[in-house]
């Protein structure tokens, strides 16, 4: 499908999106553990998510970025926004993305504010659906932001040129 995206190429802004605390009972006690979610991005149309979880905050960070690092995606842009309506499903998650004029600024939610401003999308509505965990509204955003096409990628598709589409 898509090629990898070489991560170390990029100059990378990375975001933290969410740290929980979490714990496991055991026969001793509670272990306690930290979760951190992160966002990489070039702001140029490339960006990634990970997660992880340490026993200390900052290793849980490491750990997330590394992981961000490997799933990145291409984010096809259409000047400062995106090149039309879309729904990212994820679980109980669902995030409505919309294409906005210049000057309309990101028009968004916390989190999914992260993952756009970090993609470089400038003029975008976006709306969570459902769910607002987190972790979901992530993957649904992420959801949406692979499933745009331009016109020139789906006339390459149907294997004619874009004026015919």
């Amino acid at each position: 499908m898509a090629q990898k995206i070489d991560a170390a190429t990029l100059d990378l802004i990375e975001t933290n999106v969410a740290i929980k605390r979490v714990s496991k009972t055991v026969k001793g006690g509670r272990i306690i553990r930290f979760t951190a979610i992160m966002i990489v991005g070039d702001g140029n149309g490339h960006v990634g998510y990970g997660s992880g979880k340490a026993a200390e905050v900052p290793e849980a960070i490491r750990k997330a970025i590394e992981d961000a690092k490997k799933n990145m995606i291409k984010v096809s842009l259409k000047g400062t926004t995106i090149p039309h309506e879309v729904i990212g499903e994820f679980g109980a998650g669902r995030v409505l993305l919309k294409p906005a004029a210049e000057g309309t600024g990101i028009i968004a939610g916390g989190v999914v504010r992260k993952v756009l401003e970090a993609a470089g999308i400038k003029n975008i509505r976006a709306k969570c659906l459902r769910s607002n965990n987190p972790a979901n509204v992530v993957k649904a955003t992420f959801e949406g932001l692979r499933a745009l096409r331009t016109a020139e990628e789906v006339a390459a598709m149907r294997g004619i040129s874009a004026d015919q589409l």
